[in-house]
């Protein structure tokens, strides 16, 4: 495209010249002058489409590397799942089997949800004492699995209003009861300095009260 507009601008300027030597009554002087001021211009047109070729195949380099660039993470994405994909069918959820407690892995993170009335009498946040069984493995697959990686520990809670907890609303129930997970693996071994408490409160219910009753243990992998 580039050398038929530059074709195209020779031509015209051919044109020109040939117009300017069988034109009648023009002066030789002012048929160099035209000339010159044709040339000229052929010279500014032949720069600028210079300069656009020049961009346009800048831009081009650069949409192909954003191209390969989205290619490269779009296959490490493929490979990191179907890593997972293997390590879940040979068995590798460390998490498994421990009562209350369902992990799902994904590529950068594992989410570990404890159903919070395992954890949890109705309104409370003080832990049942079974519920530390649990914890007590969750806490060792924390230590030995995932030593040193980052912990966000979210409570969620159902949309039932407060009444007779003392707590003065569902997000202050899903903070304590993250709060009382939190000092509970700490006691175990879990460093502090690895994790971190959020409340959703009823902000992401699941499809039922009790579902959406949890303490997700959020682990950057």
């Amino acid at each position: 495209m580039a050398l038929m507009r530059k074709t195209m601008i020779h031509l015209t300027f051919g044109l020109a010249l040939a117009t300017l030597a069988v034109a009648g009554g023009c002066s030789s002087s002012a048929t160099t002058d035209e000339i010159a001021m044709l040339k000229s211009e052929n010279t500014e047109l032949r720069s600028q489409l210079d300069d656009r070729d020049n961009a346009l195949e800048s831009a081009n380099d650069e949409l192909r590397k954003a191209n390969r660039s989205l290619r490269d993470n779009q296959e490490a994405f493929t490979s990191a799942q179907a890593q997972w994909d293997a390590d879940k069918a040979n068995g590798a959820d460390a998490f498994a089997g421990i009562e209350g407690v369902q992990a799902t892995y994904g590529p950068n993170d594992v989410t570990v949800t404890v159903e919070g009335d395992v954890l949890f009498a109705s309104g409370k946040s003080t832990l049942r004492n079974n519920a530390k069984t649990s914890l007590n493995r969750v806490a060792s697959v924390l230590k030995s699995d995932f030593s040193g990686k980052s912990i966000v520990i979210a409570g969620h809670t159902d949309s039932d209003p407060i009444k007779k907890s003392g707590h003065k609303s569902n997000y202050h129930l899903g903070f304590e009861r993250g709060w009382a997970v939190r000092n509970y693996l700490s006691s175990q071994g879990v460093l502090d300095d690895q994790m971190a408490i959020i409340s959703y409160g009823p902000d992401r219910p699941r499809g039922s009260s009790n579902k959406s009753r949890r303490v997700e243990i959020v682990v950057a992998d």
